[in-house]
């Protein structure tokens, strides 16, 4: 019993430290990934669950004695998880699904604002670096995205030659790179800090390198930092 128990604490804690740290969509930093956070949980749980019962029903049909039952009964008991199993189940788990994550989804999308302009950012991916501009500011870096803290961001993501796939778990989902197309995601840190970002879409021999930093600032910092990089552009 000890034994077990010992493993069972290495296992539980080897599975906790996975909810922290720069790539863990467990510790959300931003509006976007805090929602998708609930509905990847109770999908986790409800998966678990599904699980477990699939194993208890296998154990329970294996030590049935089938021998007293008659194939009328079979015949009953067989259409009877064929409509619950095969109809029932997957139809209450689909609509529930839909009914919480569209809703999500829906969020989650870079919608207009009634009042004013969202921030842009443009970020375009090539073998095996981020190269990242203002347009507004015309300001260009390489592997480095400044934004103010608590305001929404559209990241504009291209790419030069292959598909990629941009992504910073503890901000929000990830979208896709592609040549020739350009899609929209819209981001936001709830605090100071830096956050990792990487390439999940995998484009060659440099891919596991590929890989960026959002700083979020504070909107003063942010600001006297936009005022640094046009100086040090000037001077340039």
């Amino acid at each position: 019993m000890k034994s077990i128990a010992k493993v069972t604490g290495a296992a539980t804690v080897l599975l906790l430290s996975g909810c922290s740290g720069a790539f863990s969509t467990l510790d959300p930093a931003g509006p976007a990934a805090g929602s998708v956070l609930p509905l990847t949980l109770a999908m986790i749980i409800v998966a678990l669950a599904v699980f477990v019962g699939l194993i208890v029903l296998c154990v329970f049909a294996v030590r049935r004695n089938s021998k007293d039952i008659s194939d009328a009964e079979v015949q009953r008991l067989q259409n009877r998880w064929i409509i619950a199993g095969g109809i029932a189940l997957p139809t209450v788990a689909i609509t529930t699904l839909l009914a919480f994550g569209i809703p999500i989804g829906h969020s989650l999308l870079p919608l207009p604002f009634q009042e004013g302009e969202v921030m842009r950012v443009d970020v375009k991916a090539r073998q095996w670096f981020w190269r990242v501009s203002y347009p507004e500011r015309k300001i260009e870096l390489t592997d480095e995205i400044h934004i103010p803290v608590n305001t929404p961001v559209d990241f504009h993501i291209t790419s030069e030659d292959v598909i990629h796939s941009f992504w910073a778990p503890r901000l929000g989902g990830k979208i896709d790179a592609i040549p020739g197309r350009t899609n929209v995601v819209r981001l936001e840190a709830d605090e100071v800090g830096e956050y990792r970002g990487l390439c999940t879409e995998y484009c060659g021999q440099g891919h596991t390198a590929m890989q960026f930093k959002v700083i979020a600032h504070s909107a003063e910092d942010f600001e006297e930092w936009l005022l640094q990089q046009e100086d040090s552009d000037k001077n340039d």
